[in-house]
């Protein structure tokens, strides 16, 4: 049985450190719902792609094709009696609004409808940082905001209630930090509820003669009994301090409030609202009457909260009227309250690292194919779309984004103003997108007689948000064959359809040249590009290696198109560990070089092994843990790492985690972060660990016991440095990773990055290469070395390395990931 299916069976009180997402999942099915449809999006995605996937037999779960439909077959569920959650980001919300508020105004009973609704304010992710409330607030519904993982746990346990016993639609507003991190969970009781008995379906209409009675109707029933509610509510937490300073806060940022507190001024009194739609204005009355001083405002969004507060006449503090933070830190909390906050200037810029496409990703040649003609003004505008499409603006083959499935509309609108520019522009978009709502943009242009090209980069998956299935998928979310044929279906819309590999650059070359001819004949033409997402690409496929001949080679880096490839000291190409070898494709830098120097490599081309530098012993099956004295454990770890995405911080998290639990820490506090870039190969990333006394996944300034690097440029990040606490270490990676186009004289020199670190205590460890010695040819156990010598440091020591170990071992189980794993970890313990 599989793990996540073994907790929903389990009793009550098993305590388990779990990401928000996965939590939240796990409540569905001990709450009793019955249903849980959504789109991916991220940071929503986990509940059905990580989580309730793992469950098909306990409860009904699906992909529908976008947030609009998603929504339809909720409320669908809940008009035969049923309760259903729908998952979302932010932007679906504004995408399903025709639904979500026409449905919000029935009031009478039915199934529960509940809106599971993930936030990015930073954003990550996200293409805007609009605050949803307003649009809620208007319509009147409920709005929950958890505010650690233990809620995100029992948040739908607590929204079907309220849906039953108020008949409304409640929204479950969950930060995108938490999400993303995990934290300490105790597992709820399991109940059940019988289907709600279903009246005259005739009731549930949105004609005019009856949407006015149920507005008044909300108007006078709901909403005072919801303030009322609201108002006494178990679920607000008035954390009490001395009464002279005050936060009014929401969701994680009470866990960002306490860390404040905890560290700075345990004074502070917070208080957290369990709800902000409606808000209980009574309670926050009471509150302000307390406080002899200053009471700060800190939430999420725009100024909900705020506002309403000095609309009730109460004199509180918090963002400026045209503020632009977003979402808080412990850090911005701090500064607002005058706390002092330490900062580390630098001389030296980090290295800017926008999110690429993998490497030997299918999209690979057509941007380059797009880009160049771009160059040479054949195109004069490229109208991208969302989802893995939009990271190739970062390789100037696509100009413009703003929506799913709008790249089409954008098109035929810019076409409508220009029309000789309909054979020197271009719409781009997903297999995926083109499901969600790009067709009807297809549809329009075939509709107008639009003339054009319409491109659909088609992988067959959601790979943007980690590979989850759509209609284009050669499966569905059950693993049943997918009947649903999206290239059949673009020709049944009238237009021509020409197909080509997304690993033949002149046959993409070929065809976008006389697609945009045609365009010249007033003619629309769709252009599909096939290749598989490598994500989805089964292991067998991988393996296949390049080489070059630097005989021939005339060092050009025209053949510089993918991530997997760097430019050595002599500007020739030097195949790096990210190679993915174009899964046994035609490899697109050999495509690229104009001199044929670069050619598949044969068994006999390849360099004999080198001889292991470390013997890997077997690894033990069983190990035997030690009792931990609490009393030697340190009251509180954290510690911060920096790297660039795929380099395997989540794997480092999960460890910890596990470590932490079984070190007994879960009696007390376990978090961690993973809130920055995850979504993006290539990009900048940070991820969080705490344990003991802690309680925010985003590290305090001067709070963390260790820095670790893991490319070592990425020490550089603002404020990265100054979140080690005086007499921390940093242990900083030798691996050096160059972004794709960046000149190498760019990046920072081993003398720079030194000298901006000569004040700390830096342990420099080559972790590659030492994983590359063990055997390890794709370099991931690298992560594991550096787990072995964080585990030698001071303080981190004292917990025993047989609790590292029984901690990686369950992470990664597998009996030859286990061998090399331990042999990797005992190895970094060798390097401290």
């Amino acid at each position: 049985m599989n793990p996540f299916k073994q907790m929903c069976l389990d009793d009550a009180g098993k305590t388990n450190i779990l990401q928000g997402n996965i939590a939240f999942a796990l409540g569905c099915v001990r709450a009793g719902i019955h249903s849980v449809d959504g789109y991916p999006g991220t940071p929503s995605t986990e509940v059905l792609d990580k989580g309730l996937s793992n469950a098909r037999d306990l409860i009904d779960a699906n992909w529908s094709v976008n947030e609009a439909v998603s929504a339809g077959v909720g409320h669908g569920h809940t008009l035969a009696g049923y309760d259903c959650v729908v998952t979302m980001k932010i932007p679906g919300l504004f995408q399903a609004a025709d639904v979500v508020t026409s449905a919000s105004q029935f009031t009478n009973k039915r199934g529960a409808l509940i809106y599971y609704l993930a936030s990015d304010f930073t954003p990550n992710s996200t293409q805007h940082v609009i605050d949803p409330r307003y649009l809620l607030k208007s319509c009147f519904v409920p709005v929950f905001e958890p505010r650690n993982h233990q809620e995100m746990h029992e948040a739908a346990l607590v929204a079907v209630k309220i849906a039953r016993d108020y008949n409304t639609s409640v929204f479950i507003l969950a930060s995108g930090t938490l999400c993303h991190s995990e934290g300490l969970i105790s597992l709820m009781d399991k109940e059940s509820r019988k289907p709600v008995e279903m009246g005259d379906l005739r009731q549930y209409n949105c004609l005019p003669n009856l949407a006015r009675p149920s507005y008044n109707n909300i108007q006078s029933e709901r909403m005072p009994k919801l303030l009322e509610m609201v108002e006494a509510s178990d679920l607000n937490k008035w954390i009490r301090g001395s009464g002279k300073k005050g936060i009014i806060t929401h969701g994680v940022n009470t866990l960002f409030a306490e860390e404040v507190k905890a560290l700075f001024d345990n004074d502070i009194d917070i208080l957290s609202l369990g709800f902000t739609n409606p808000l209980p204005i009574k309670l926050i009355k009471k509150f302000c009457d307390s406080i002899t001083g200053d009471i700060f405002v800190i939430e999420d969004g725009h100024r909900f909260i705020q506002s309403a507060c000095l609309e009730a006449g109460l004199f509180v503090k918090g963002k400026n009227v045209h503020s632009d933070i977003t979402e808080w830190t412990p850090a911005l909390i701090a500064d607002l309250m005058g706390y002092p906050i330490e900062t580390t200037t630098l001389t030296t810029a980090p290295v800017p690292r926008p999110p690429l496409i993998c490497a030997g990703c299918p999209y690979a040649l057509f941007a380059e194919v797009v880009s160049k003609l771009k160059r040479r003004g054949a195109l004069e505008a490229i109208f991208g779309d969302i989802g893995c499409n939009s990271l190739l603006y970062f390789l100037q083959a696509l100009d413009t984004g703003v929506a799913m499935g709008a790249s089409e509309s954008k098109r035929t609108g810019y076409v409508a103003s220009k029309p000789d520019a309909a054979c020197r522009c271009i719409s781009v978009i997903g297999d995926s997108t083109e499901c969600h709502s790009g067709m009807d943009a297809t549809r329009n242009a075939i509709y107008r007689n639009s003339p054009g090209v319409k491109v659909v980069l088609d992988n067959e998956w959601t790979a943007m948000t980690g590979g989850q299935n759509s209609p284009a998928s050669p499966e569905n979310f059950h693993g049943q064959a997918n009947k649903f044929d999206m290239v059949a279906s673009l020709k049944g819309e009238g237009a021509p359809v020409v197909v080509v590999d997304g690993y033949d650059r002149k046959a993409i070359r070929s065809a976008l040249k006389d697609a945009l001819k045609q365009a010249t004949k007033g003619i629309f033409t769709i252009l599909v590009v096939k290749g598989v997402c490598i994500r989805r690409v089964p292991k067998t496929d991988f393996g296949q290696q390049v080489i070059v001949d630097k005989q021939t080679c005339k060092a050009c880096a025209t053949c510089n198109i993918c991530s997997g490839l760097d430019m050595d000291e002599n500007n020739m190409p030097a195949w790096n560990n990210l190679c993915s070898g174009c899964v046994s494709k035609n490899p697109a830098c050999l495509q690229m070089c104009p001199t044929g120097s670069i050619r598949v490599a044969q068994k006999e081309d390849l360099p004999k092994k080198e001889k292991l530098s470390y013997t890997l012993e077997e690894a033990p099956q069983t190990l035997e843990l030690p009792a931990i004295n609490p009393d030697i454990l340190p009251e509180r770890l954290s510690l911060a790492i920096r790297g660039v995405g795929g380099q395997g911080n989540l794997f480092f998290g999960k460890v910890l985690a596990q470590m932490a639990f079984l070190a007994g820490y879960g009696q007390e506090n376990i978090v961690k972060g993973e809130t920055h870039g995850m979504a993006q190969m290539g990009g900048p990333v940070v991820s969080t660990f705490g344990c003991g006394k802690v309680f925010s996944p985003q590290l305090t300034p001067g709070s963390a016991d260790c820095l670790i690097v893991m490319e070592k440029s990425e020490v550089l990040r603002p404020g990265f440095l100054t979140s080690l606490k005086p007499g921390g270490k940093i242990l900083s990676a030798d691996t050096k990773m160059v972004p794709q186009g960046l000149a190498r004289d760019a990046y920072p020199s081993d003398d720079s990055i030194k000298e901006a670190l000569q004040e700390f205590d830096v342990i420099p460890v080559d972790i590659l290469q030492i994983a590359l010695k063990l055997g390890d040819a794709s370099g991931r156990s690298a992560n594991v070395v550096m787990l072995g010598a964080l585990s030698a440091l001071d303080q981190f020591n004292r917990i025993p390395k047989e609790i590292w170990l029984q901690a990686l071992k369950n992470v990664s189980p597998k009996p030859a990931i286990w061998n090399m794993n331990y042999a990797a970890f005992n190895a970094g313990i060798e390097l401290v």
